[in-house]
């Protein structure tokens, strides 16, 4: 095991012994492949907890960062495997992920414009994001022309994050499925590859931009959908900005 994968999981544990996840563990199907890590565990409980297993489970991967969070999203759908309570509160990492601080989002949006002056592209830019995800933020936005538009920018230093947890989970998923009874059916491995090629499409705010660009050439000629427009000028890889519509949101 390389090191930073030993030291990712010591930190892993402390989160989840932050939140008192050692009798969840072993209980729950879809998660017991995790119970290895209670082995690295310095911590002995001395106290009970009076927040839901559910809300447990759902702030200790908000805390492990964008990749649980969006395992989180993906295992909530696996009503077969999960309790409805932790299915319930894992359906919040969703829309209800804490977003990242105001000056980074506007820190990116300014390094993704160079040396172009804010002012000179956007009149206004709401410092409170109006979602946020595993990936990214959405911020709302009024160009010079005075345009309503989201600006939706890519969390800060994910890339590397995210490497770091996809090699650690393929380590996971091996173990699940040389360990774990239910592992070979479920076939962790060919999930967490799954997760990577989602993950890394995600990130690439030019390629979001072309789908969205193309499913509104899709719906132009109709009433059904109504897609809002992406201003390729000020859209970036890391960066996306596209029409505000009130009426259709």
């Amino acid at each position: 095991m390389k090191l930073r994968n030993l030291f990712r999981l010591i930190q892993i544990n402390h989160v989840l012994a932050k939140h008192r996840l050692d009798d969840i563990i072993p209980t729950t199907h879809l998660l017991r492949p995790l119970q290895l890590l209670g082995y690295l565990s310095p911590y002995r409980w001395t106290h009970k907890t009076i927040v839901p297993r559910g809300e447990r489970i759902r702030l200790a991967m908000q805390d492990l960062g964008p990749i649980f969070v969006k395992l989180g999203q993906i295992i909530s759908t696996r009503r077969d495997l999960l309790p409805d309570d932790i299915a319930n509160s894992l359906s919040k990492l969703q829309d209800q992920v804490a977003p990242f601080p105001n000056d980074e989002a506007l820190a990116l949006i300014q390094q993704a414009y160079g040396n172009q002056n804010l002012d000179d592209l956007f009149s206004h830019i709401e410092q409170e994001p109006l979602a946020s995800a595993s990936i990214a933020q959405v911020h709302a936005a009024k160009l010079v022309d005075g345009s309503d538009v989201i600006i939706k920018v890519v969390r800060p230093n994910i890339k590397p994050r995210i490497k770091r947890d996809i090699e650690l989970l393929y380590l996971i998923a091996k173990l699940a499925e040389r360990y774990w009874s239910q592992g070979k059916r479920l076939r962790p491995t060919e999930v967490v590859n799954e997760l990577e090629k989602n993950l890394y499409d995600e990130l690439d705010m030019m390629r979001e931009a072309a789908s969205a660009s193309q499913l509104r050439r899709n719906f132009e000629n109709t009433t059904l959908l109504y897609v809002p427009e992406i201003n390729w000028q000020l859209t970036k890889s890391n960066l996306l900005v596209q029409e505000l519509s009130l009426i259709h949101i």
